[in-house]
């Protein structure tokens, strides 16, 4: 489908709905952080570059499929209004169409924060009610930090916190996060880990 013009007039982020489950609660702060560098300076400009991609779903409603995070830290910062880029128009499919649409094109993530896949009922409504998985904070982090490589496959952050969820103790995660990073740096090194998108090995020790 051809991309559709962004749309210039701010849409509320309330009505913003979104297509997964969690975000990592670490990532959104890092963003707000962003956007408190930009609010003062050229904060219009910085929506400008960074529009919501959306797809029109069943009453018209505007379903975010990426920038999960950016849209969080905005209404966190109390923002109230984005610039949306309209990628397709599915308004006439029913809402069970629209979901499996939308599963089989990766714009939708229905995973709660344990990893499991649960029913597309189970998404929220409002981009406020996301849930935070900790382990996607980890992955965001460990991309940043040379882990793995920024990759076009669809959520594969997520991808990555699943990865490291099965592999490292929680606890970790939740008392030592810099600790957890440089476990996550090793384990991102292995062949473990090749069928990752982004992965940048091979693990030194063969």
């Amino acid at each position: 489908m051809a991309s559709r013009e962004p749309l210039i007039n701010p849409v509320k982020l309330s009505e913003l709905r979104p297509t997964q489950i969690t975000v990592g609660l670490r990532e959104v702060r890092e963003k707000q952080r962003q956007w408190r560098e930009h609010v003062d300076r050229d904060g219009p400009e910085f929506l400008g570059r960074h529009m919501i991609p959306v797809v029109i779903g069943p009453r018209g409603r505007n379903y975010i499929v990426d920038h999960h995070h950016l849209a969080r830290a905005l209404m966190d910062e109390g923002v109230k209004g984005v610039l949306i880029e309209p990628l397709a128009d599915l308004s006439g499919l029913t809402k069970d169409a629209f979901w499996v649409f939308l599963d089989h094109r990766g714009w939708c993530f229905p995973y709660d924060a344990g990893g499991r896949r649960v029913d597309f009922e189970q998404i929220p409504r409002s981009v406020a009610d996301m849930q935070d998985d900790p382990w996607r904070s980890l992955a965001g982090e460990l991309r940043r930090a040379g882990g793995f490589a920024k990759d076009a496959t669809p959520f594969s952050e997520f991808l990555w916190a699943d990865f490291l969820r099965r592999r490292m103790k929680a606890k970790l995660l939740e008392h030592d996060f810099p600790a957890a990073l440089t476990q996550a740096l090793t384990l991102a090194k292995t062949r473990d880990a090749q069928f990752l998108p982004g992965w940048c090995g091979p693990d030194p020790i063969g």
